[in-house]
């Protein structure tokens, strides 16, 4: 029964997750009641529903891992290290092109609120929800989780310096806003609510027996994917909110070509490098979502906490979570694998 739900999800999950922000749009009101924390009587536990969400994620992805091929990574490392270096690499090369484009738009400030954004997005990890995709097109699932642990235990090192090298493209009090958020993305979120879910997970397929671990995988990776779903939703009513209250139509438009041209060239940049290194399928297509995919609920996160009076900007983070994922679906349905004919 659980193996039928697994099934059925993967093979809708793109059209599901497009549908959860129209969704969001006509009936906000669970996602927004599900983005507050809510407190467990009696004790004085309090819930974060976004966080429990990506943390279910993840821990699914690490219980997937075959522990063998994780440590044929370590040894073969080349994926996974072209995937770090291209993370990096990929936001000083799209940014400063994109925020070339917008100086020459009537913007009074060159667009640097849009360019604002879409830094904060870029700069992200690895989207924790790319492991899901991973799954879905039966890609490198090693290769990935080990994108999304690595580079989320060096995004304290590499976020605020990409949040710094980057901001002298911006004008105003933006560069001095997107500074101080530098500083914000050191806490422990990162470890509390990824690294030690997919460590548990990798525990667990690590330790328990090949029928218990059956049976967890099977039970979890539902609950997973529509966990993906879920936490997609509640994003999408946070933001849509606040900035549908003042249609903005010109905004909305720019919104959407600027994180369409920033999702597009991260994910063809990402495509072309795994074509260089000639890398098999469900590899390249691993290390094409790492590149195209980032953590955008986070960068939301930052948004709401350094740019409290600017709600608007949520709009193209929002734009871009969507487009990133409408790529990703395409990805890994033009890389899968092909199947191995039996007895082969």
């Amino acid at each position: 029964m659980h193996t039928s739900a697994a099934s059925w999800l993967r093979h809708r999950l793109g059209r599901a997750i497009v549908l959860s922000y129209p969704l969001a749009l006509v009936l906000p009101a669970p996602g927004l009641w599900l983005r507050r924390p809510h407190h467990l009587p009696p004790s004085h536990l309090t819930v974060h529903t976004a966080p429990l969400l990506l943390s279910l994620v993840l821990f699914s992805a690490g219980l997937q891992v075959p522990v063998r091929a994780l440590g044929t990574l370590l040894r073969r490392p080349k994926a996974l290290l072209s995937g770090l270096v291209l993370h990096l690499a990929i936001p000083l090369a799209v940014v400063p092109l994109v925020a070339l484009l917008l100086r020459r738009t009537p913007d009074a400030d060159g667009g640097s609120g849009l360019l604002t954004a879409m830094i904060l997005v870029v700069a992200m990890p690895v989207a924790a929800g790319a492991t899901v995709w991973t799954d879905k097109g039966d890609g490198d699932q090693p290769t990935m989780v080990g994108l999304v642990l690595a580079s989320t235990l060096l995004s304290p090192l590499t976020t605020p310096v990409l949040l710094a090298t980057l901001s002298p493209l911006l004008s105003g009090g933006y560069a001095h806003t997107l500074a101080a958020t530098g500083r914000l993305t050191q806490g422990d979120f990162a470890l509390t609510a990824v690294v030690l879910p997919c460590a548990a997970g990798l525990l667990g397929a690590l330790v328990l027996p090949a029928r218990w671990l059956g049976r967890l995988v099977t039970t979890v990776t539902p609950s997973a994917m529509a966990g993906s779903l879920v936490l997609t939703y509640v994003n999408a009513s946070g933001a849509l909110g606040s900035v549908l209250t003042r249609p903005r139509p010109l905004l909305l438009a720019a919104a959407l070509a600027v994180a369409a041209l920033v999702c597009l060239l991260s994910f063809v940049l990402g495509r072309v490098a795994a074509h260089f290194l000639r890398l098999e399928a469900g590899t390249a297509s691993s290390l094409t979502l790492a590149c195209g995919m980032n953590n955008s609920s986070a960068s939301a996160v930052l948004i709401t906490t350094s740019l409290p009076d600017k709600p608007h900007l949520l709009l193209p983070v929002l734009a871009y979570g969507l487009l990133q994922k409408i790529a990703a679906n395409r990805i890994v349905t033009r890389l899968r694998p092909a199947p191995t004919a039996a007895g082969a």
